[in-house]
């Protein structure tokens, strides 16, 4: 099955500190490679072998994955959350501020729901007994969401920007930081922060051997109060095979754990089924 290309919305408020989106135009086109049945790992801290990659793409560059129907458009979604945390927020964590979500979590559990939750290294530094508990969960799987959560190509939403010569050093120390929190249900997929990746990044990310994980439904659950607006958002967008970008990150997506609660319910109503990104690349 091809991977289809759906990379058209924005994702606004990845970051905690994120500026006005670049202007139209200036995203980069996805890279659409042929799936492979070949696993790859992208090096220590890696996931299962088992869990299904895509092809490298032409001249090497690091494949991305973004939608595909799944088995004669089998109803299946998977629901995505950014565990995001920057390199320097640190001292507001020390401060107080939070930017775990356990309730949401909880509730991804009371509603039996399969997930995969894109975490950066800080966040699982900063959170080890989360990151310990979510990657032992076999419900949930740990993919990789950068280090730093810096921009892979820029602009991005205001982020600082990591040089192309330390990008796959950053996505290493993620996975590190995941192995040493004690996570094992780890897999080798890697969300750009704000979903901004060029060229350079996709040849700078190689030697990482991971698959770009991007979305086709933007929750638009960053920095949102009203939680039906969010349910509504999700729910209008879902297709067999969707990939849905959500956030876990309670101080910039505090009305996320409540949408989910009518979310879940509505779209079983409809028939589909939650999976995690690993089951819906094999579906395809």
């Amino acid at each position: 099955m091809a991977v289809i290309g759906l990379l058209g919305a924005a994702l606004l408020g990845c970051g905690e500190d994120a500026a006005p989106p670049p202007a139209p135009g200036a995203r980069p086109t996805a890279v659409s490679p042929a799936p492979s049945s070949a696993p790859a790992r992208p090096g220590s801290g890696a996931g299962p072998a088992a869990a299904p990659t895509l092809a490298a793409g032409p001249q090497g560059r690091t494949p991305v994955y973004e939608r595909r129907a799944g088995r004669s458009g089998e109803k299946v979604v998977a629901l995505t959350f950014d565990a995001d945390m920057t390199a320097d927020q640190g001292p507001r964590a020390a401060r107080g501020e939070r930017f775990d979500n356990p309730e949401l979590i909880a509730t991804l559990r009371r509603l039996e729901v399969d997930a995969t939750v894109f975490m950066t290294g800080r966040w699982a530094e900063e959170y080890p007994d989360q990151a310990r508990s979510i990657g032992t969960d076999p419900r949930f799987e740990i993919a990789n969401h950068s280090y730093s959560h810096y921009a892979f190509a820029e602009p991005c939403y205001g982020l600082p920007t990591v040089a192309a010569p330390d990008m796959a050093a950053d996505v290493k120390r993620a996975f590190d930081s995941f192995r040493n929190a004690g996570a094992v249900n780890v897999v080798p997929y890697f969300r750009f922060p704000g979903g901004c990746y060029d060229d350079t990044a996709l040849h700078a990310l190689a030697p990482a051997r991971v698959t770009a994980v991007q979305w086709d439904v933007v929750g638009g659950d960053a920095f949102a109060k009203d939680p039906d607006a969010v349910a509504e958002q999700v729910l209008s967008g879902v297709r067999p095979g969707s990939v849905v970008v959500l956030h876990c990150t309670r101080s910039a997506a505090p009305a996320t754990e409540r949408a989910l609660r009518r979310v879940v319910p509505e779209l079983r109503a409809r028939g589909y089924r939650f999976v995690k990104v690993s089951e819906l690349m094999r579906a395809g």
